[in-house]
């Protein structure tokens, strides 16, 4: 499984890369801030909007802290989608 920090992704952003950035915090987390760019689906949703994403388009799955976006990039990765885990998560972007 692809990872990378948060302190790159930010990096990515900085340089203007377009990047399918998902979050996957619960809507009370999010309220706390959110990455401009990023699309919200809360992790239990996950599965009600595949239909939304691309195989051939590279998703950044981020949380808080990186443990529950590693269990859906795994999930992603098991539906034959090109996912990426943001290690760290909202909380070394915030």
């Amino acid at each position: 499984m692809e990872q990378i920090s948060a302190k790159v992704l930010l990096e990515k952003i900085a340089n203007g890369e377009q990047l399918n950035i998902i979050d996957i915090r619960e809507h009370e987390e999010v309220q706390f801030g959110k990455l401009a760019m990023a699309t919200h689906i809360p992790m239990n949703e996950i599965p009600d909007h595949m239909h939304e994403f691309k195989v051939d388009e590279t998703y950044y799955i981020v949380c808080a802290h990186g443990v529950r976006s590693e269990r859906v990039t795994e999930y992603l990765l098991e539906h034959d989608f090109k996912a990426v885990n943001v290690t760290g998560g909202m909380a070394e972007i915030m």
